[in-house]
């Protein structure tokens, strides 16, 4: 980062860095941008992972408003649609997880009792530009590759199960999902600094950001708004562990339903996509690809939400407050608890 502030030195370009640690929190965006709004900033690039991306999303949302940044916070009391003024933002991500790069919203979290995590959103905060360099990749860990990718994988799949999908939706993420299942393991383990490995999962963040954008997410992401307002728990993190066992869930109510129902064909079509084998019956894949995300859930150790607090008697009220209208089928209040239950 200091030979870029530095390249921009030399160039004459006044710079100002902000850090940020953790997914940004409404004090963190009203406290960069009243230190900034009155320095007349032409641009605001936001390099690192998600919530790096968020941030300055956010900032560059806020640098030309008056009010607190929750005022404009999906689902908040006091609402108020943001009239999409801003500075132009360039994203550069570090990670591969989110797809914030492209899409039109920015995360915004504060944890604790009365918390959330809600969504600061609008058509023009999808940035200006956006640089995916795979090499700025090669050398995030083993533990936060798994978690960020985790999270590309899951908003691929919900969005290629989403009722709202489209033909166009379902191209990018069957792509990604190719893409995704070929170099997962590899960018995890021992191909984790090679640059054609991390290209391909930086393709599937890229394609699960605009997938999502278009088509919406499942439960899991529900959860992720529910779960991590209340826990300090890294998004990824909570998707990863998450997955398999809501995958298992849908799909087993999927069958309660109707055994021929065309969801199931598209979890199996799934499946075929991340494990590079056609299946040879809608069963058989959607049972490929349940044993594929459970065996990654254990190969990599992803950590139950007991490791962050969450207990048995605060699943109810989770539940109350989830809500995932694209998930690939309608959960009971009963099935939504059992996906969590199963992960403490």
């Amino acid at each position: 980062m200091q030979s870029l502030l530095d390249a921009f030195d030399r160039q004459g370009m006044n710079s100002f860095q902000v850090s940020v640690e953790g997914e940004p929190s409404p004090e963190l965006v009203d406290r960069t941008v009243s230190e900034f709004r009155g320095r007349e900033i032409d641009v605001v690039a936001a390099v690192g992972g998600g919530s790096v991306l968020d941030a300055g999303k956010a900032v560059s949302a806020m640098l030309l408003q008056h009010h607190s940044v929750e005022r404009f916070i999906e689902g908040l009391d006091g609402f108020m649609p943001h009239d999409g003024r801003k500075v132009p933002f360039i994203a550069v991500p570090t990670t591969s997880g989110t797809g914030s790069e492209v899409t039109n919203n920015a995360v915004i979290s504060r944890v604790g009792h009365d918390g959330f995590k809600r969504s600061l959103r609008h058509p023009a905060f999808v940035p200006e530009a956006a640089i995916v360099d795979p090499e700025l990749m090669t050398t995030v860990p083993a533990s936060l590759t798994a978690a960020s990718g985790m999270d590309a994988c899951t908003q691929l799949l919900e969005a290629y199960l989403s009722p709202f999908a489209t033909p166009y939706t379902d191209a990018l993420a069957l792509s990604g999902l190719e893409r995704f299942g070929r170099s997962f393991l590899s960018a995890c383990t021992t191909g984790g600094s090679l640059v054609s490995i991390r290209g391909d999962i930086a393709y599937a963040a890229l394609m699960s950001g605009i997938a999502l954008v278009n088509a919406g997410l499942g439960i899991v992401h529900g959860f992720a708004s529910s779960v991590g307002g209340l826990y300090e728990i890294p998004h990824g993190v909570l998707c990863a562990t998450l997955l398999a066992e809501a995958t298992k869930v849908n799909i087993r109510k999927l069958r309660q339903l109707d055994a021929a129902h065309p969801s199931l064909s598209r979890y199996a079509k799934a499946g075929g996509a991340l494990s590079g084998d056609s299946p040879a019956s809608v069963n058989e894949g959607c049972d490929q690809l349940v044993g594929l995300l459970g065996a990654w859930q254990e190969l990599l150790g992803f950590p139950g939400l007991g490791e962050f607090g969450v207990r048995s008697g605060a699943l109810d009220g989770i539940v109350r407050i989830t809500r995932s209208k694209s998930n690939a089928v309608t959960l009971a209040p009963d099935e939504m608890r059992h996906i969590l239950a199963a992960r403490l």
